[in-house]
């Protein structure tokens, strides 16, 4: 049966994605702190219009200000899924793994958006360290987010499977 092994699977690809939204979380609630700091003496050099715009970062580029409020609230929803879908698949039955599958997959989407806002970001240039490193494990969590959600829908079909009498 398919379902110990993609348990496992699902369970360690939780974890490991854990770790990863938090460290992209941390990394992104520093870039908005440096941002918030610096932005008034960097900002007072532009016009106007450039200064009435919200999301102003005085470290990277045109993309950094979006990329990095995106990968906050990615890393937020993230954590936030992990935790709970390491509730669900410690549970293994099939309403909890249709609940861990449609939030690893709404985590998911919010993840490749800031993989996308990442990848222009690598193509303007132009980038501090941290960002780089915050580029770095978005466009790898928004992977092992994919492998997570594979694992869990095999889950959910065997739990489907098993309900229905069918082994």
């Amino acid at each position: 049966m398919a379902s110990g092994g993609s348990k496992s699977a699902a369970s360690v690809l939780l974890i490991v994605n854990l770790v990863l939204y938090f460290i992209a979380t941390a990394i992104a609630v520093w870039a908005v702190n440096h941002g918030i700091q610096r932005s008034r003496e960097t900002a007072s050099a532009l016009s106007i219009s450039a200064r009435l715009f919200p999301i102003f970062m005085p470290i990277g580029n045109t993309a950094t200000g979006f990329f990095v409020i995106f990968s906050l609230i990615a890393g937020v929803v993230g954590m936030a899924t992990s935790l709970a879908g390491l509730n669900d698949v410690a549970q293994w039955n099939a309403p909890n793994l249709h609940a861990a599958a449609s939030s690893s997959l709404a985590t998911w989407a919010l993840t490749l958006l800031a993989m996308g806002l990442a990848c222009k970001e690598i193509q303007l240039g132009w980038t501090d360290s941290n960002l780089r490193s915050l580029e770095i494990i978005i466009i790898v969590v928004s992977a092992t987010q994919m492998f997570c959600m594979g694992a869990i829908q095999v889950g959910v079909e065997d739990a489907v499977a098993q309900q229905r009498g069918h082994p």
